[in-house]
């Protein structure tokens, strides 16, 4: 793979960092970049995908960010890892394939802290169960243009829980939102690498 690896330690502008998305699909579909995995962190803020309802809302204070990403509300904020990409799936053509290598890598690097988590092909995303309870760790939006997948997945860390109570997170009632701290107090410095790592591994399968 001919691919950029970007770690920011700094919070990067939501605005920014999309541009930045846009920009390389582009000249990636131009075969004048490299493909590409960032991983980085956003000040909080709530943002909204294509299929996303005004009912989903619960407090009308929040600054709702409109995206053209799949998915619904998620909330972005300090403690969270955010792993964006450009990633070009013109040889291989299989979106559903695609989003499967995200949440394998997301369980695979999970398992390394030995924290058990699952899909749902009902409701995307990564989710852990304790005492028959159902919080998703991790959301999932990705947007697909000229067969380049762009967009990314967020890893709940140690962010503000608290947040969530002013949206129905991802447009799911029955369900709640956890973080890593909260189900095993682990050392989780390191998981971007193992992160990256699985990631490349599992695109090149």
């Amino acid at each position: 793979m001919n691919l950029e690896i970007k770690k920011s330690i700094k919070p990067i502008n939501y605005f920014s960092a999309i541009d930045l998305l846009e920009k390389r699909l582009e000249n990636l579909y131009k075969n004048k970049d490299k493909e590409l995995i960032w991983i980085l962190e956003h000040d909080e803020i709530f943002t909204a995908g294509t299929s996303y309802k005004e009912n989903e809302i619960l407090d009308n204070s929040i600054n709702l960010i409109k995206t053209n990403r799949g998915g619904k509300i998620t909330c972005h904020s300090p403690g969270q890892l955010i792993c964006y990409f450009v990633l070009d799936l013109r040889k291989k053509k299989d979106i559903r394939k695609f989003i499967s290598c995200i949440e394998k890598t997301i369980i695979e690097t999970l398992k390394e802290y030995k924290i058990e988590t699952f899909s749902d092909k009902n409701n995307i995303g990564i989710w852990h169960k304790k005492n028959k309870t159902v919080n998703k760790v991790a959301a999932i939006g990705v947007r697909v243009k000229k067969w380049i997948a762009y967009h990314g997945f967020a890893i709940n860390i140690d962010n503000n829980l608290n947040q969530y109570k002013k949206i129905i997170p991802c447009g799911v009632k029955d369900k709640g939102v956890t973080n890593l701290i909260s189900i095993a107090k682990n050392d989780y410095s390191n998981l971007d690498n193992l992160l990256i790592e699985k990631f490349i591994s599992n695109l090149e399968i």
